[in-house]
Parts: structure tokens; sequence; C-alpha cells
């Protein structure tokens, strides 16, 4: 098995249950994932949500950890049922893969050096901003008048990590992200928030098109953890700060 596939069994079902595969990148980026530990395994909310998701299914999870470029695909071409990873449900990722109704949904934030007097989108104008390739935090850099956008690729094994490290030596003046991302670097003594857009980016599930039983099943798997508070509680531990999206919605 390749670095790229290193997969881990964190849930426990019967022998004869199929693996859930779950793909991701294996990076810092908590509260939503921590690297994959030999002790205690895969952490962050999103991980909890795979546990809860293969519990609920009676199937063992494996994660197969894939740069952020390479996940759609690999699910398209069956080396995973499905990708939980960071992903908003957008129209050109829904040409790639259907999706689950939403597990999450945050806005996306600006950060820059601290100590930077940006506080608006205007104030970007002229300055270099970074965000993923292709992504929804790509897109409202794109909005921002006047800036010159500066596109990260997800074939990077530590994406997020090579944004922060442009921004702290000045390679960039400023990185979009979702604003779950940045909870973290709160009090960080090299950067600080500049301001958040409310965007509600909604994040779900990608299952391939020609699997709509896969689909089906995980859909039905997540919906019944909302609607019976597992995935709230998920959130109010690895994400207490953030308000939880689904309290008066219940399920879609």
């Amino acid at each position: 098995m390749t670095g790229a596939q290193n997969q881990q069994v964190t849930a426990q079902a019967p022998a004869a249950a199929r693996p859930l595969r779950l793909a991701c990148i294996d990076s810092d980026a908590p509260p939503l994932f921590l690297p994959d530990d030999p002790v205690k395994g895969r952490r962050g909310y999103e991980p909890a949500v795979g546990e809860l998701l293969a519990a609920e299914l009676g199937r063992p999870l494996e994660w197969v950890y894939l740069p952020w470029a390479e996940m759609l695909s690999a699910v398209r071409g069956g080396t995973a049922d499905a990708v939980l990873c960071g992903q908003g449900i957008t129209e050109a990722r829904r040409e790639q893969v259907d999706f689950t109704r939403p597990y999450a949904v945050f806005h996306e934030s600006v950060l820059v050096r601290r100590g930077d007097p940006v506080k608006s989108a205007g104030d970007l104008a002229g300055r270099r901003v970074a965000a993923i390739a292709g992504s929804t935090n790509m897109a409202l850099a794109e909005t921002f008048d006047g800036a010159e956008t500066v596109p990260f690729g997800g074939d990077s094994d530590d994406v997020f990590g090579d944004m922060l490290a442009a921004l702290r030596s000045g390679e960039v003046d400023a990185v979009v992200d979702d604003d779950v991302v940045f909870v973290p670097l709160g009090e960080h003594p090299d950067f600080e928030l500049a301001f958040t857009v409310e965007t509600g980016n909604r994040w779900g599930i990608g299952v391939a098109k020609d699997r709509p039983e896969d689909l089906a099943a995980i859909d039905t798997a997540l919906g019944r953890i909302v609607a019976d508070g597992r995935l709230a509680a998920a959130w109010a531990e690895w994400m207490p700060s953030l308000p939880y999206p689904f309290a008066a919605e219940g399920e879609r």
C-alpha cells in the first residue's frame, strides 16, 4: 500500500462488513482533523463524523490519505467510497460527484500577519491573497477588487500549512479559508483574523455518481446522527466556539 493510500481502521464492525473508505488529507488542521497518530488514531470533527457514520452503517472505517487534488478522482475511480474532507457543495464539484446533505456549514475568513491593518476586502487592493486553487475560498478571493489572487495547488500533502508558511514569510499578504480552520490561531503571535464573510458554505460527503446506493446509505446514516443529536455532540466537543448550524432545522 502506498503512503498516499495509508489506511487506518478506526471503528469496529462485523468482520463480513465492507469497510467504509473515506478519503481525506493527512495534515494538521484542527479542529477539523489532526495528523494521524499511531496511538490515538485520527482525531477531530471530521474523523468523529466518519466514526459515527461507520458505526451507524455497521461497517469498519478506513481513511484513504490523498493530496487534496486527488480525492474526488479517487472516489470516481473506486479507490475510496466517499470524500469526507472539507468539501463545500459547489456546482463545479457536483459535476464530478454527488453529495449528501450537509454535515457542517461554515463562513469564510481572511487571515493576515499580526499588526496588519487590513479590516475589509477593500483593504486588500494591491495585496497578494492566497487560497486553494478551485476552492470556494478562491472564488471568494476573486471577488476582492484589486487583490492579486495566489492559488495554492491541492497536490500538496499540507496545503494549509503551505499557505501559512507563505503568509509568515511575506510571500503572500493574506490567506482565505473557512472560519473553522482559523479557530486555533486566535492568539497566534504571527497571525490575526482580519475579517469574516458570512458565506454559509455547506459541506457534504462526496460519492461517485455511479454508486447511488452508497450515497443513499451514507446520507440516511447522516440524517440519523443529525436527528438524534450525535452530530451536535461531536460539534460541541471539537468546535464549541462556533454555533451549531442545524439546531433549528434538524435534517435538511
